[in-house]
């Protein structure tokens, strides 16, 4: 009976890495499918093959420890806490990623994250629109600045409720409208951090970010806040992004000191509105 375990295992090495380039083959990613959503799958998929090698290699050691218990004449294999072994493999738990978009992954590129787009400054946003208010503190009050004020709203934008300027909240719903067509799953699991905030910038004297000009939210999925400055961020977050780079928008992952649940409006954007009266 002893070579039954060895058999196993024998056939779980080998078979290892034939369905890691099989896989691929059998189920291919559709070429005529162009926008944001194909990389979601594509995440996913690489998410899930990942936690399947793992779950695989588990499994693979559970059996080379019942190999050695049996050749050492042991009746059965050590069991932990609730059907889990002292490997940490619990037999009584499918292998799949229940929550694919709430994994938290490392950040590919991130430097990289905004291509193309530039960042509004503060320094930028102050010579366009003036100061949100004269006498800014670290904590957050109401806006002062006429100009910016008069195009201050508040409302529902897709699964959030924020309060912004009026483009960036159009521009917002334009993303959401996008990821609910075409990523539903991950559009009922988006919820915010917060959107205005009109305070200076932490160390500074007279500067304000783009939360304070209303032209920032802070987004994540399920409730759950990203760690500051880690390089890591949940999976849905990096999908995200695609839609928001799209529409115009940076991604605070890209910073020295990354910040993944914040997205603000490009300088591009702002420009264009500016173009268009809309500012």
């Amino acid at each position: 009976m002893r070579i039954v375990p060895a058999i196993i295992l024998g056939v779980a090495i080998i078979l290892a890495p034939v369905i890691w380039y099989v896989f691929p083959l059998i189920v291919p990613i559709e070429d005529d499918f162009e926008g944001p959503a194909i990389d979601s799958g594509a995440r996913i998929e690489i998410e899930m093959l990942s936690q399947q090698v793992e779950d695989m290699r588990a499994e693979i050691e559970r059996l080379s420890l019942e190999i050695s218990r049996a050749q050492s004449g042991a009746a059965a294999p050590l069991q932990g806490v609730d059907g889990a072994d002292d490997y940490g493999y619990d037999s009584s738990t499918p292998n799949e990623i229940i929550d694919a978009y709430a994994q938290v992954v490392l950040i590919a590129d991130r430097n990289n994250v905004n291509q193309d787009l530039q960042l509004a400054s503060s320094s930028f946003l102050k010579e366009t629109f003036g100061l949100p208010r004269e006498d800014l503190t670290d904590s957050c009050q109401s806006m002062t600045n006429p100009r910016l004020e008069e195009n201050l709203v508040l409302e529902e934008v897709g699964p959030v409720r924020v309060r912004m300027l009026k483009p960036a909240i159009e521009s917002l719903r334009t993303v959401f409208d996008n990821i609910r067509r075409t990523d539903p799953d991950l559009y009922d699991r988006i919820n915010t951090a917060g959107s205005l905030c009109v305070r200076r910038v932490r160390g500074a004297t007279s500067s304000a970010s783009a939360h304070a000009y209303g032209l920032a939210v802070d987004l994540n999925v399920d409730g759950v806040l990203d760690t500051l400055g880690d390089g890591k961020t949940q999976l849905g977050l990096t999908i995200l992004a695609d839609f928001f780079r799209q529409e115009g928008w940076v991604w605070g992952a890209a910073w020295g000191r990354e910040d993944s649940m914040h997205f603000e409006v490009s300088r591009n954007k702002i420009e264009e509105w500016l173009e268009q009266g809309l500012l």
